[in-house]
């Protein structure tokens, strides 16, 4: 049969999409372009926050509206994991629904997909251990995510991630090398990696010191990625040993998201975030310290239940004092069954809406303040892509979608890497010249 999927929310779905598509690939199934091309449209959903859910329901309920009379609707992904009966009664033209550890099964689907008295709506939402095995296809041009970890054994009162995917499994490390090598040899230039918590990784195999022997072994494949970028790491993980290998391994890019989600004590302590400013103080100077040219990203959450004026004012002098080079800032959104949903003092929308824009004004000023040091240094730019005349890539500073770009003029080819002179600061982009 011949398949589409359209993947939302964040890497790790894009990670899942891909290996989905190469398991169909491997079972005779060929994937489309265009959907209307399709005989079965996937859509690998998100359900972390309410925003993501109602897209999620949105694109299922225009499929479903267009879809042709032969068509098939399935809907995987976190809001299949969680929501699969509500799915259903809400979006009567899914043909099935598979989890997030039950895409394995999805060649098993297919064939069931048109079985004479199947019933309605399949549904398929097993615990499952996390897949290693699949092969990995370059799909994303010159970069790459790597899964090393899927669940998370965190209690952050306000996520409800643990309660979708279940607890941390890292993979072994020879199939994420395994998988690295496999990526390189296509031509992938940067690999990603990330996990709920990355920092976690191994831990739930024994494992000490796991994740910078995995940069190691990493950057030792043939032929080595020259960016190696990490995502989702928790401050009260991040190790020494850590920090010398991102400082030391030439491969592994300066650049660290460390999602921090507050800055004030109470709120951290409501949150059931298990550490203190002090411990990240003392880590951010040790970054800093060890690699003075660290790009560093964090989000933060703003109108958390009880978060009074004083609280959110401390979270806006903590941004100001850090500044930090990239932050993303999330408003608030009351999540089914986390213990934060229970919480009292909830702070009114309107509240939440503005303290939302006071924050990411304050954090343009504040990239626009990062970006101007840039002015006159000569960056490595990996080649993404053009448009009117000017070529679009990203240096080290930037990961893929959530941070800015560097644009330059000329047509460059998509994948390769120039070294470009930056001639001009934009609030969130940076203009250069290749040398």
């Amino acid at each position: 049969m011949r398949f589409y999927i359209t993947t939302l929310g964040c890497p790790k779905n894009t990670v899942d999409s891909e290996m989905m598509s190469e398991l169909l690939r491997q079972a005779g199934h060929l994937p489309v372009g265009q959907m209307q091309d399709a005989d079965v449209l996937i859509v690998n959903t998100c359900g972390f926050i309410e925003a993501a859910r109602e897209e999620s329901y949105g694109v299922l309920e225009e499929l479903a509206a267009i879809k042709g009379r032969r068509q098939r609707l399935v809907v995987a992904g976190c809001l299949a994991q969680r929501y699969g009966e509500k799915i259903r009664r809400r979006v009567p033209g899914v043909d099935a629904i598979i989890g997030t550890r039950s895409w394995p099964e999805i060649v098993d689907l297919f064939t069931r997909l048109d079985q004479p008295g199947r019933d309605r709506t399949m549904v398929l939402r097993r615990e499952g251990n996390l897949v290693t095995s699949v092969r990995r296809h370059a799909q994303s041009g010159s970069t790459a995510y790597v899964k090393i970890a899927d669940g998370c054994d965190a209690s952050c009162s306000f996520c409800a991630i643990p309660l979708i995917k279940g607890r941390q499994q890292s993979k072994p490390p020879e199939e994420i090398v395994r998988e690295v090598g496999e990526l390189t040899a296509e031509g992938v230039r940067e690999i990603i990696l990330i996990a709920q918590n990355t920092t976690a990784y191994g831990r739930d195999l024994g494992m000490r010191d796991a994740l910078p022997d995995l940069l190691r072994r990493i950057a030792e494949v043939s032929p080595a990625p020259d960016w190696i970028r990490l995502l989702y790491a928790y401050p009260q993980d991040v190790s020494p040993a850590l920090i010398e290998a991102m400082a030391t391994l030439p491969a592994v890019c300066h650049y660290l998201d460390l999602p921090l989600q507050h800055a004030h004590p109470d709120v951290l302590r409501r949150m059931r975030r298990p550490y203190d400013m002090d411990r990240v103080y003392d880590l951010i100077t040790t970054l800093q310290k060890a690699m003075p040219d660290l790009s560093l990203r964090s989000t933060f959450i703003v109108g958390f239940p009880g978060e009074t004026e004083a609280e959110f004012e401390a979270l806006l002098d903590f941004m100001a004092e850090i500044a930090f080079d990239k932050l993303g800032v999330f408003a608030y959104s009351a999540e089914e069954d986390t213990p934060a949903a229970t919480l009292p003092d909830r702070v009114p929308p309107e509240v939440i809406a503005e303290r939302y824009e006071r924050a990411m004004l304050l954090q343009q000023d504040i990239s626009l303040f990062r970006n101007r040091e840039q002015v006159g240094e000569v960056l490595p730019v990996l080649i993404e892509g053009s448009e009117e005349g000017l070529s679009l890539g990203r240096s080290y500073r930037d990961a893929p979608e959530i941070d800015g770009v560097v644009l330059i003029p000329g047509d460059y080819p998509p994948g390769e890497f120039v070294r470009a002179r930056i001639v001009e600061a934009q609030a969130y982009d940076l203009v250069g010249e290749v040398e």
